[in-house]
């Protein structure tokens, strides 16, 4: 039998960071207020789909036996069908480096990814299926990992505005520390307790312009993490993550992502990052510890792949 060439569609699925995010408050529909500063480090997930007949995902990786109840990824093929049942999926194949209910948005990031891998896979309907709306139905964060780019994201994150170029990102050196321990979204908001939200007006302006690094740790600073104090109540080692992030040589500024229980520290050198990510990773040997960059641009480029069966 002749061999077949299968085109693969392979797209990143970068951490996603949020360098600030404040509650605005709870809304009536029982979802929260949110403005937050996004930006996505270069370490990730990757997803890879091979279109076919067969409908399917398969994990592999450091993580993947922390995934617990139904992957993401088939939630987003099932709402893919139900939008265009002629739309072609195929059997998606999950690489999972990133730790699991860690704040990172890793299964927002993993759906997203598989978005565009389909939307490459489909290009006679990449006008049909609203993207935006299918991001959206997925998850929160889902929306602003669809668009891939640093951007300032507010309603419960649906809203996405892209940072123009006077208010790009630097790029800068980072330490990612996760304890190993999950720490679900749901419990922190419960435990903000925040009030209800006041009527939307205008969207928020974005922040910057962002001169260097030293202007982008200002921002921080003033706008910080509204879920830091819930998240430490539940799990106390974020402030021990913290504090000793903030103790290593070069490092800016220290926060908490997202809803935790993942800490990172903003470096002015990439040589400061790895050498703090290898002494906390010699001093807490427990800990998931990863020198990185937080990226000011968007995402890379995808890319494909041919594999040959019979």
């Amino acid at each position: 039998m002749l061999a077949r060439e299968t085109m693969s569609f392979r797209e990143a699925a970068p951490a996603k960071i949020n360098l600030t995010l404040r509650v605005q408050g709870l809304r009536s529909d029982g979802y929260h207020e949110i403005e937050s500063l996004v930006a996505f480090a270069e370490i990730g997930d990757r997803v890879v789909l091979t279109p076919g007949a067969e409908r399917r995902v398969v994990a592999s990786g450091r993580f993947a036996a922390d995934i617990d109840g139904p992957n993401l990824l088939d939630t987003a093929l099932g709402l893919l069908c139900g939008f265009d049942a002629e739309v072609q999926l195929g059997t998606v194949h999950l690489e999972k480096n990133l730790p699991v209910a860690a704040g990172l948005g890793g299964g927002s990031a993993d759906a997203a990814a598989l978005l565009r891998a389909v939307r490459r896979a489909n290009p006679g309907k990449a006008s049909d299926i609203p993207w935006h709306a299918v991001a959206a139905r997925l998850g929160a964060d889902v929306p602003v990992c669809l668009a891939g780019t640093p951007a300032l994201i507010s309603g419960i994150g649906d809203k996405v505005a892209p940072l123009g170029p006077a208010h790009r990102l630097p790029t800068a050196a980072a330490v990612l520390v996760n304890p190993r321990l999950p720490l679900p979204t749901a419990q922190v908001y419960r435990a903000l307790a925040a009030g209800p939200a006041s009527v939307v007006g205008q969207p928020p302006a974005p922040p910057g312009p962002f001169f260097n690094l030293a202007s982008l740790v200002e921002v921080m600073r003033a706008h910080g993490n509204d879920l830091e104090r819930p998240a430490i109540s539940l799990l106390p080692a974020i402030a021990d993550i913290k504090a000793a992030l903030a103790a290593q040589p070069g490092c800016c500024i220290a926060a908490m992502s997202g809803s935790g229980p993942t800490c990172f520290g903003i470096f002015a050198e990439k040589a400061e990052a790895q050498n703090a990510a290898g002494a906390l990773t010699r001093t807490y040997p427990r800990w998931w510890v990863v020198a990185t960059q937080v990226v000011g641009a968007s995402l890379p480029g995808p890319t494909n792949a041919t594999d040959v069966g019979s």
